[in-house]
């Protein structure tokens, strides 16, 4: 029997392998480094064409504005007056939270919703962004949005097949948002 040689058996495949560890991790590092301000830069872009989108009918945006723990945007026409506002929202979906840009006219109405980021089952939950119908179902809705599984009736959406969790999910960010619109206008109709 050998007798072990515990330099040559033990150390220096610990010392490799610490070596390793280091270097990717300096490589890693490296490459966030590098990559930080494009992520940063595009995840901006990305957010702006959304307040684009729920909000098509004002022609600019405030910056970011926040009072009493709400985080919104306010929409303007040519003439600098507000027509809606536009809210960030997320919820917890089947698959992880839902990232969502909600535009709300000045009547208190919903007037677009864009999901930014979601990570649900693809086929099912993953429709809720890849199937334009489901998140058009909002458009003119206002508080108390429910959802149906068949046969919406009145201020309901009809839920995804397959995928009530992520409907809710998406629904209870809409009234998320509205509900922020009537705090932060008193529930006033501006329109």
């Amino acid at each position: 029997m050998k007798k072990a040689n515990l330099f040559k058996d033990v150390f220096i495949p610990v010392f490799s392998l610490f070596v390793i560890c280091i270097v990717f991790t300096f490589l890693l590092g490296l490459t966030n480094k590098a990559t930080a301000d494009k992520i940063k830069t595009l995840t901006l872009e990305a957010e702006a064409a959304a307040r684009t989108k729920v909000l098509d009918t004002a022609k600019s945006f405030s910056e970011e504005k926040e009072k009493d723990g709400i985080v919104y945007y306010e929409g303007y026409d040519e003439n600098g007056e507000t027509v809606g506002y536009i809210f960030p929202e997320q919820t917890k979906g089947y698959g992880g939270t839902i990232y969502m840009t909600v535009g709300i006219n000045s009547d208190g109405t919903v007037h677009g919703v864009e999901i930014t980021e979601l990570s649900e089952t693809a086929g099912l939950g993953m429709n809720a962004k890849n199937q334009p119908w489901f998140l058009e179902q909002y458009k003119d809705m206002s508080g108390g949005i429910g959802v149906a599984k068949n046969n919406p009736g009145e201020n309901e959406i009809q839920a995804l097949t397959g995928a009530t969790i992520t409907s809710k999910a998406v629904t209870l960010g809409v009234n998320n948002a509205i509900e922020s619109f009537e705090k932060l206008t008193g529930g006033e109709n501006n329109g």
